[in-house]
């Protein structure tokens, strides 16, 4: 019964982006004629190419329990060391093979001082955030490498030919439809869910929690220093600073999506849908000539919003279901509202 409540009220909460959404560009059709130009689109949906696609994998590390605080540093460690490497003559696709491999590393090491030294990874990853921003700044310093291949270039702002779709959005809608798959569709996804909804029953369960964790880890790593490349390639620049301020509109899309800050629950579509409405509002906030720090204020208050109305909604669904009564048990860290408890358990308490 709780598994459909919880497909449910995700549904309604997906439902209600997709109304912001068209709100959102009811207003931006309202302050510019230009909002809805093939140009405009292009403009709007690659400006957010790298914080979406950088929300894919945080969307199962939430979901798992966890998060990763170090996807910008990371974002910007990938851009230095591709910069540093191609200034020293190294071919460009061997940069790229190497960034992956740096990104998969640095997603471990995260990963092991979590799930083997027990850390949580709010601190390791926030240690992290630091330590590659650093290392970003060592590789690279202050200089900024602009030399690249013009074919890696037009990659980054380029667009699928004859249409307005930017090659970074083919990129994220492959790896959101990998993703999604996986979270949805099969047993892995399934472990994911069961991990975030109570580890320890997942470990009794023989769900392989400490390899699942750090192989997200690993995921999030690689997946940043893909989101750093392609950023090095729209911006025509690889520079120690590239992504510097991501993480905190990553975790307002994956939250806003819908994904329980909690863990345990949440969608790939929801997190997807929640990106769109970011850059729509974004941008007719651009169109409107809002100041950037009104901006970010906007986003700050979709982070509060995302995080607080679910969990009111969830605290009113309890209430609806034990009527007449006060509830004396905290709601699941999942988030999903917990069945009346048996007599036994009552004896038990």
């Amino acid at each position: 019964m709780s598994h459909h409540l919880n497909i449910r009220s995700f549904a309604r909460w997906e439902t209600l982006l997709v109304l912001v959404l068209l709100g959102l560009g009811w207003l931006g059709m309202r302050l510019s004629p230009a909002f809805l130009s093939a140009q405009n689109f292009a403009n709007l949906t690659v400006a957010e190419m790298e914080i979406a696609i950088t929300a894919i994998p945080m969307t199962l590390i939430i979901i798992a329990g966890e998060i990763d605080l170090s996807v910008e540093s990371m974002v910007g460690l990938s851009s230095a060391v591709l910069g540093f490497l191609w200034a020293a003559g190294v071919p460009l696709w061997a940069d790229v093979a190497l960034v992956l491999i740096m990104g998969a590393l640095g997603g471990w090491l995260n990963g092991i001082l979590v799930m083997r030294a027990g850390l949580p990874s709010l601190v390791v990853t926030l240690g992290s955030l630091a330590l590659f921003r650093g290392l970003a700044s060592v590789v690279l310093g202050p200089r900024a490498i602009s030399n690249f291949p013009a074919q890696f270039t037009a990659f980054g702002f380029g667009n699928v030919p004859r249409t307005p779709v930017p090659w970074p959005l083919v990129v994220f809608g492959v790896l959101a439809a990998i993703f999604g798959l996986v979270l949805h569709r099969t047993w892995l996804g399934r472990q994911v869910f069961a991990v975030g909804k109570n580890q320890a029953a997942a470990r009794y369960s023989g769900v392989p929690v400490v390899r699942l964790k750090i192989g997200l880890f690993v995921l999030s790593g690689v997946v940043s220093a893909l989101a750093g490349v392609i950023l090095t390639s729209r911006l025509s620049s690889a520079r120690a600073d590239a992504g510097q301020g991501m993480t905190l509109a990553v975790v307002t899309a994956v939250l806003l999506g819908g994904v329980n800050i909690f863990g345990g629950s949440g969608t790939i579509p929801g997190v997807a849908l929640a990106i769109f409405t970011l850059a729509v509002l974004q941008n007719a906030l651009r169109l409107a000539d809002v100041s950037t720090e009104l901006q970010s204020i906007s986003v700050g208050l979709l982070l509060i919003v995302s995080v607080v109305v679910p969990n009111a909604a969830r605290q009113v669904a309890l209430l609806v279901r034990r009527p007449g009564r006060r509830s004396s048990r905290p709601l699941l860290a999942s988030g999903a509202v917990q069945s009346a408890p048996k007599p036994e358990e009552e004896a038990a308490r």
